[in-house]
């Protein structure tokens, strides 16, 4: 019994180290081709949400990003759409027309998405603090109530002063 408790107790401490920790630099690109970095959103709350044309639970869940989006962008929400493989530049051009999405859209590759976990679910989306902590990540679609319990609260929140202590999580500066 004692075994089973210390080894429940190390996978909690595990897990609860890393999704506290500032994430490494993503740099992607955007569907003209320019490129963006996730430090360019610093002090702001980042919905990374991972989404592809085919998948249709991601077609599903667009249109509440894009009403959270536009309901909390001035409490400094910040959401970015990185498409995954395979994709053509048209096709999800033509899908963020069509559902008139508000906010970025990047490239992203398998590469990208394996920075925060090594499921293939789709949609996922990454909460990122205004200090870039990872918070959480949400396999499947974010309903409305686990915005509120898991975004709403950090929404309020100011960034913190200092966090050079905290190592950095994530393989590589640039996921390409």
């Amino acid at each position: 019994m004692r075994k089973i408790f210390l080894i429940t107790l190390i996978v909690v401490l595990a897990v609860s180290t890393q999704s506290s920790q500032p994430i490494a630099s993503l740099t992607l690109h955007d569907l003209q081709g320019r490129q963006f970095r996730l430090t360019d959103y610093k002090g702001k709350i980042v919905l990374l949400n991972f989404w592809a044309t085919w998948c249709q639970p991601c077609r599903t869940e667009i249109p509440d990003l894009i009403k959270k989006q536009r309901e909390y962008r001035d409490q400094g929400l910040q959401s970015i759409g990185i498409t995954y493989p395979p994709e053509t530049v048209s096709e999800v051009r033509r899908l963020t027309r069509k559902l008139k999405m508000n906010y970025p859209v990047w490239l992203g590759t398998r590469a990208t998405k394996t920075l925060f976990t090594s499921s293939e679910t789709l949609p996922m989306t990454v909460i990122i603090d205004r200090d870039r902590v990872v918070r959480d990540v949400i396999e499947g679609i974010m309903y409305p109530d686990e915005f509120e319990q898991k975004d709403e609260p950090l929404l309020s929140s100011k960034p913190a002063r200092s966090r050079g202590h905290a190592q950095r999580i994530g393989r590589a500066d640039s996921a390409r």
